[in-house]
């Protein structure tokens, strides 16, 4: 199976840097009000014709990722970028096509695309590392699940990353919290893989 175009979408990662360098220069405020407010909807997120899709809390705002191009070899790679200065998280969401010659429905096309996540997440952050792995169907569709560790905006993150493909689509979605928001964190899968 020709390499997967994972790397088109790291390049989308990577530019988390500002958004995550205030993550970790203005500390979560410790004051919230006590009343329960009811829940609100924010931005959703969709990708692969809307068969992954979720939807995030108010306080996100989306921002268009900047478009693939050939030159730099990731041409027709897609993003958003939604971030909460509130929750001081980052979700993305990213789509590249899958090269000629590639089926989504071949059996190893998880394992590989998974494998070429992997390989290019450990040689864009020198200490990015994996912590645990997982298949799963979310809503019918064969979905990856890999749990990791890296540095970003100057100070370790938690991250999990949702892999999966759709037709002629390979598409990413990941959260991106500061490593002392385990809870946040957690809740933020949950909602994900409820498809809420």
């Amino acid at each position: 199976m020709s390499r997967l175009p994972v790397a088109a979408l790291l390049g989308l990662g990577l530019a988390l840097t500002a958004p995550l360098a205030l993550a970790q220069t203005h500390p979560h405020p410790r004051h919230h009000a006590k009343s329960a407010a009811p829940v609100e909807t924010g931005p959703k997120v969709s990708t692969l014709n809307g068969k992954f899709s979720f939807t995030l809390p108010k306080s996100y705002t989306a921002e268009a990722m900047a478009p693939g191009d050939v030159q730099s070899g990731t041409a027709g790679s897609s993003g958003t970028m939604y971030s909460s200065e509130k929750s001081k998280r980052v979700v993305i969401a990213t789509q590249v096509p899958v090269p000629a010659g590639v089926s989504v429905g071949d059996k190893d096309f998880l394992d590989k695309a998974t494998a070429d996540y992997v390989a290019d997440q450990t040689k864009a952050a020198p200490d990015f590392k994996q912590t645990a792995s997982q298949k799963l169907t979310l809503k019918k569709l064969p979905t990856s699940r890999v749990d990791s560790t890296a540095t970003m905006g100057g100070g370790p993150t938690l991250v999990t990353s949702f892999i999966a493909g759709s037709g002629k689509t390979l598409s990413v979605v990941q959260i991106i919290s500061r490593a002392d928001d385990k809870a946040g964190h957690a809740a933020m899968i949950k909602r994900v893989m409820e498809g809420r």
